[in-house]
């Protein structure tokens, strides 16, 4: 596919404070309430010079707009919080990405696992924004023929080839002009689906056997039974190239083409807070995050403190003759092998973060450096707390050296060891999809460094 990208005629770069995209899954952060989310977003995009009740009127102009004041207070929503519903995420999902106000809104498919309401309250909204003069593009799927009239224009494309683009009102009567009217009682979106669908071949010739859809074939007067997809699709494609849809739809491009007046393409870049702001506004929202998510760092200190009551019963008192030594040897080295590898508890929750740090990254609210750093300094307190509760508990249980200094060399070196299994794990969250396919690529392998005796 070949090509030019123009904007109102002209061929500009389109920073990320022009353009907004709106992914079709809703990544967001489950324990944050509505408004906690939006709030951060601001902080994060907007000018640092902005006081705060400025941006807390962005905030709350923005909830009121999106229809989200019944909820503002209500978390997200995880695999232990009960929140919000997929209509109500998907409108968080699409506010996030409108506080810059960006001239151009793409969303793919928003109303996917909607229910009808849901999905009429989404797309009434967009209208509302595109009312505001913006510009939003939209990918859908067999929308309902309520949320269909909501439409300005219409783009139908199968295979990469242009079936029909102009007013959404006048795809119906193309159709009827080109010899495929859609029927009194179906929806125009599903008729413009079954002709230009190719899938619709495969279930009409597995049908065809049967006595059932012999009757209802006969009882129909659908053009559509009488011919195949393809050849369907074709004759639209060829019908439309010689339009008048056609010529007017290339009509409209020319006249934005040759507007000197249009607005320039080039606005500010995504996020237009200071560095040391995006820091401070990170880490504040990873430490809520992880102090709120039960299996982020809470359960692995219950989990933590529970296996160094164990070894510290195992090792309890092991003396002080030539067979402790190797006896203390040992314990030390479970404690900093198979206790800093338990961090791999925390991994589902790393590849969340890692998938919101995707979104944002890609979307320009800030940079790598900055989320590495955000994401260490909210860490370090629990890292903190997990390393002195279990060294704590082992190292008088098993009565190691005695001395101050000693017991804080070993609690440092115990936060050192869970700090680069913490590391490791961030590093393949962010290059692994999934749960079961990190646990593979992080497990390692053991290397014996000396021969047995």
């Amino acid at each position: 596919m070949t090509g030019n990208i123009l904007l109102n005629g002209k061929k500009k770069r389109l920073d990320y404070g022009a353009v907004a995209y709106v992914t079709q899954e809703d990544v967001l952060l489950g324990t944050l309430t509505v408004r906690e989310t939006i709030t951060y977003s601001a902080h994060l995009r907007l000018p640092s010079s902005m006081s705060n009740e400025d941006i807390k009127g962005i905030v709350e102009g923005t909830i009121m707009e999106m229809g989200l004041q019944d909820c503002a207070d209500t978390v997200v929503g995880n695999w232990h919080l009960r929140g919000l519903s997929g209509g109500e995420k998907k409108r968080l999902s699409i506010a996030l990405e409108i506080l810059t106000r960006p001239q151009l809104l793409f969303l793919d498919e928003p109303t996917s696992g909607l229910d009808s309401a849901s999905a009429f309250f989404v797309i009434q909204t967009l209208r509302s924004i595109a009312r505001d003069g913006k510009t939003v593009i939209s990918s859908i799927h067999q929308p309902s023929s309520e949320v269909f009239t909501l439409f300005d224009d219409l783009f139908l494309l199968s295979g990469g080839q242009t079936v029909y683009f102009g007013e959404a009102k006048l795809a119906v009567q193309f159709f009827a002009e080109a010899g495929f009217p859609c029927p009194s009682r179906r929806n125009p979106s599903d008729h413009f689906l079954r002709c230009i669908n190719t899938d619709f071949d495969v279930v009409t010739a597995t049908l065809k056997g049967s006595q059932r859809f012999r009757v209802i074939e006969q009882s129909m007067s659908d053009p559509l039974m009488h011919f195949a997809t393809a050849e369907i699709k074709e004759l639209l494609v060829e019908k439309f190239k010689h339009s008048e849809y056609a010529a007017t739809a290339k009509r409209r491009i020319r006249d934005v083409f040759l507007t000197q007046g249009g607005r320039d393409a080039r606005t500010s870049i995504g996020s237009q807070a200071s560095w040391w702001k995006q820091l401070y506004i990170l880490t504040q929202r990873s430490f809520v995050n992880m102090s709120r998510d039960v299996g982020y760092y809470w359960m692995r200190i219950i989990i933590y403190t529970l296996l160094s009551i164990c070894v510290g019963t195992i090792f309890f008192n092991v003396g002080t003759g030539y067979t402790a030594i190797f006896a203390r040897g040992a314990c030390g080295a479970f404690i900093t092998g198979f206790m800093t590898f338990m961090s791999i508890g925390g991994f589902p929750s790393f590849i969340e973060d890692m998938k919101v740090f995707t979104r944002e990254r890609l979307n320009g609210y800030y940079g790598v450096g900055v989320f590495t750093i955000a994401n260490f300094l909210s860490s370090f307190p629990f890292l903190a707390a997990v390393s002195l509760i279990s060294g704590t508990i082992t190292y008088f249980m098993v009565k190691f050296h005695s001395g101050f200094s000693r017991f804080v060399y070993g609690i440092l070196i115990m936060l050192n060891c869970i700090a680069v299994v913490e590391s490791c794990m961030m590093v393949i969250a962010s290059l692994v999809p999934n749960y079961m396919l990190g646990i593979l690529t992080g497990a390692g392998f053991l290397v014996k460094l000396f021969p047995s005796p």
